[in-house]
């Protein structure tokens, strides 16, 4: 059975003191709700933050049921890479997932599929899992070419990592429903999901039954349970709710 996995993306947001107000609480106002969720069901929750805040994050979240995630790596092990951060390093750090090809990674920043797919091998040399996030725009959405754009963008990761992407997480996330509060239907998730799922099985059967793929896109409270009862959506990868302590919890809640 695959876990359901709940991670949230800061994305670029936080502060120092917000951040230690968040956690506490979080963990705090969470110990019943994370202690049902791991006696009723095979979980995994995490948070990825942005780079400044890995440390203090780390000291928060060490030795309780949240693992720790940054939210974009180097494909580089080392060297003249200004600005960039290693595998190594943010292992270093504590991270146990990061997340790798955000659509607004690949948007702002012009990361093609093939530099994603070698982030994604340089977090599991690193031994952590790699959150690979796939995901059409509006406009590719509209006229049809959903399951091409997002079949292409996981087969430069397959293609590199062949029996490694057993080890990874999937993210799909529709661009068009990142921050936007439009969602699409369960049935039409689960019909994406399916398709990444037949893609995985058609070069690793293990593969297709072990990766989780979670959904991505304005995922909240009053919308996670209907996309999470479906068979192929096994969690969420979630923004703007992981923001506030009470939305994510109620957004955990509706798993049990």
């Amino acid at each position: 059975m695959r876990p359901l996995t709940i991670i949230g993306n800061w994305k670029m947001n936080g502060s120092l003191a917000n951040n230690q107000l968040m956690l506490e609480t979080l963990l705090a106002e969470g110990h019943e709700t994370f202690k049902s969720l791991y006696c009723d069901l095979p979980i995994s929750l995490g948070m990825c933050v942005p780079y400044p805040y890995l440390s203090q994050a780390h000291g928060l979240l060490k030795n309780t049921k949240v693992a720790l995630g940054a939210q974009d790596v180097s494909d580089h092990p080392n060297g003249a890479y200004t600005g960039d951060v290693s595998a190594a390093m943010l292992q270093e750090m504590g991270c146990t997932y990061v997340i790798v090809g955000h659509s607004e990674r690949r948007q702002h920043h012009q990361e093609s599929d093939d530099l994603v797919a070698r982030k994604a091998k340089a977090t599991l040399q690193a031994k952590m899992i790699p959150i690979i996030c796939v995901g059409e725009t509006e406009k590719e959405y509209e006229n049809g070419s959903t399951l091409v754009v997002v079949r292409k963008q996981l087969q430069a990761v397959i293609d590199l990592l062949q029996g490694q992407i057993a080890s990874c997480v999937i993210a799909y996330e529709p661009v068009w429903a990142i921050g936007t509060g439009k969602v699409p239907s369960p049935a039409q998730a689960q019909e994406v999901h399916h398709q990444l799922r037949l893609q995985l099985a058609t070069f690793n059967a293990e593969a297709a039954e072990k990766v989780a793929i979670l959904y991505g896109g304005s995922l909240k409270a009053d919308n996670a349970k209907e996309l999470l009862a479906m068979p192929d959506i096994d969690g969420g990868l979630v923004g703007g709710a992981s923001l506030n302590t009470e939305e994510f919890l109620a957004l955990c809640q509706a798993c049990i």
